[in-house]
């Protein structure tokens, strides 16, 4: 498969935690010390001009990020050669259901379900390497209903893409389509019914976006109630 097709081809989601620590710190959690990761479903996708949309009783945040689309298949990547693996990028959206979060950590439970639902991967369509050529010097900005949210850059990531990426294929094989969500930046939040998103990518300092994306939000139809 071709890395650009990530999007109705790739194979898993690999969300890093906790990469800035000014968003740990906002949700009262701790800086960690070593990259952490949990796994999304690729059927939590949705394009650029989609909709996300709420399950009944989950108060849903929104936590922009950087993705990276692997490009070729590997394992136990040295952090020197990482960036070798990598076809691209996109700009994605980590939805987090964030009191079903709460609940399940406060129970020592996994969280899966709180990030896994149907539309809660919003992602851009592919961008090549060549477009970014410093991953350390990205702006990444989100809004709610024309009101900024999220305005941060990868420069504050506490472990950079090589690491991250070293890391996560010291313990499972990464392959062509795999998308990693490298980290949130602070300011994340509640979305609602009726409710726009925008999200935007900028480059090295640059005043116009690489690409930006939007959303609409509405309720979930379906049995699912918290």
């Amino acid at each position: 498969m071709s890395a650009r097709n990530f999007l109705t081809q790739g194979k898993k989601i690999v969300a890093i935690g906790r990469n800035f620590s000014e968003h740990a710190k906002e949700l009262g959690n701790a800086v960690p010390k070593a990259p952490f990761f949990f796994l999304k479903p690729t059927s939590s996708y949705v394009a650029n001009g989609g909709t996300v949309e709420i399950p009944t009783g989950c108060e849903v945040h929104h936590e922009v990020e950087l993705a990276v689309v692997i490009g070729k298949e590997g394992r136990d990547y040295d952090a020197s050669n990482a960036m070798d693996y990598v076809a691209g990028y996109a700009l994605a959206i980590d939805m987090t259901a964030r009191n079903l979060q709460n609940e399940a950590k406060s129970k020592g439970l996994p969280w899966s379900a709180s990030k896994g639902f149907d539309t809660f991967t919003p992602i851009s369509d592919f961008i090549p390497k060549e477009k970014i050529n410093d991953t350390s010097n990205v702006d990444l900005w989100l809004k709610v209903n024309d009101t900024f949210r999220q305005n941060g850059n990868t420069k504050d990531m506490i472990f950079g893409i090589p690491t991250l990426l070293s890391y996560v294929s010291s313990i499972m094989k990464l392959e062509t389509g795999d998308v990693i969500l490298t980290g949130t930046p602070k300011g994340v939040g509640p979305i609602h019914a009726g409710d726009v998103i925008q999200a935007g990518l900028k480059v090295g300092g640059s005043s116009e976006d690489l690409i930006t994306t939007q959303y609409n939000v509405s309720d979930r139809k379906g049995l699912f109630k918290a």
